[in-house]
This record gives structure tokens, C-alpha cells and sequence, in this order.
């Protein structure tokens, strides 16, 4: 296993790799690196137009990368937050709909906060092969993926769902994936973020 400094230097040199977040093992690499960004989708075996989220230990450092996003509600937790992208940064990140990014604010301490607060942003998704079981623990990542990645941070065992994603962009919240917390209660907590 790798050390919060090795994973910190690996992510700087543009390599991939694993991490712990607030829900599942993530695979990241730096999301200002096109070549890496796509070498993680070929790596986990998904087409490039699937969107990848940027994942954030700050809401101002998000901010450095999407300054558009300062006026969007931003929810601490496991959620993914598909935002309004109007400049089309990182459109290596975007997917099918250049005009959206997705963003989260997980929950994290230990060891992942630690690597969170040293890099300002990666972006990430599960650290498993395209539709296989989300990772809650080191032991889960598949050995293809372990194998490709300059470092691995162990987090312990995690909750084991993906984030709950919710989209922002249109007139009302939609939750397009219900995961670690429920459609009404991630719908809530939007809710009452967005009457601050």
C-alpha cells in the first residue's frame, strides 16, 4: 500500500490511482491531464463519452478549475453533482453533454481528506472494471486495475454504494442514480442547501 505523499507525487507525475472516498475505492488521476483522464477510461473500460466527476476536498478549489460553479449549491456528502458547465472546461471530463460537469464534496477524514487537502481536485469513479461490484475495501479493486496504478491508498472499509447523483442543470433536482442515501433524502438535503 501506498503512503498519502507517494499517492500525492504519483497523481502530480499524471499516473492513476486508487483512493478511498466517502462511499466506494476510487480510481483518479489530476483532471487537468487530458492523456490521463482517458487512460483511466480505458483502464476501467468505459466509452469516453461517460462523464468522469471532478471530486474535491474544497468548494475554492473547485472553484480554481470551474469558477462557474460559484453560484451552485454544493452539498457536503455522498452525492455527485451534475452542474451547469457554460465555459465547457474539461471536456475531457464531460462526456456526452460538454455543457454539464459533475462535482463532489465527500465526506472524508484520514487518510483520503490528507490526500484531498494536498491535491485540491481529482478527478474519479469507482476503481473497478466498467458494470462490475463497487469496491468498499482494497481487497475488492480488481487486480487488472491494482496492477496499472502507480499507488493505492487504503482507507479501510468503506460504505460500499456509489454516490447518489443528482442533477442540477434544469428547473427542478432530478436523481438520475439513487445510491448511498435515498432519492428523498439527497432531494432534501439539495433543498435545504439551495433555501441557505
Amino acid at each position: 500500500m501506498s503512503s498519502v505523499a507517494e499517492t500525492v507525487a504519483a497523481l502530480e507525475a499524471g499516473e492513476l490511482v486508487v483512493l478511498p472516498t466517502d462511499t466506494v475505492y476510487g480510481l483518479a488521476c489530476l483532471p487537468d491531464r487530458e492523456n490521463s483522464v482517458r487512460a483511466l477510461s480505458v483502464l476501467k473500460g468505459r466509452a469516453p463519452e461517460q462523464p468522469i466527476a471532478l471530486v474535491a476536498g474544497t468548494v475554492e478549489a473547485l472553484l480554481e478549475l470551474v469558477p462557474e460553479l460559484g453560484a451552485a449549491p454544493v452539498v457536503r456528502g455522498p452525492f455527485t453533482l451534475v452542474l451547469p458547465n457554460p465555459a465547457r472546461r474539461l471536456r475531457w471530463l464531460t462526456g456526452s453533454r460538454p455543457e454539464t460537469i459533475g462535482v463532489r464534496l465527500p465526506g472524508v477524514e484520514g487518510a483520503a481528506a490528507e490526500l484531498l487537502d494536498a491535491i485540491g481536485v481529482v478527478a474519479a469513479t469507482s476503481a473497478n472494471l466498467h458494470g462490475g461490484v463497487d469496491p468498499a475495501r482494497v481487497g475488492d479493486v480488481p487486480v487488472e486495475i491494482v496492477n496499472a496504478v502507480a499507488a493505492v491508498l487504503d482507507g479501510g472499509e468503506l460504505h460500499g454504494s456509489p454516490s447518489t447523483v443528482v442533477d442540477l442543470t434544469g428547473p427542478e433536482p432530478r436523481v438520475l442514480r439513487e445510491g448511498a442515501v435515498s432519492a428523498e433524502e439527497a432531494l432534501a438535503r439539495i433543498g435545504r442547501v439551495r433555501a441557505e
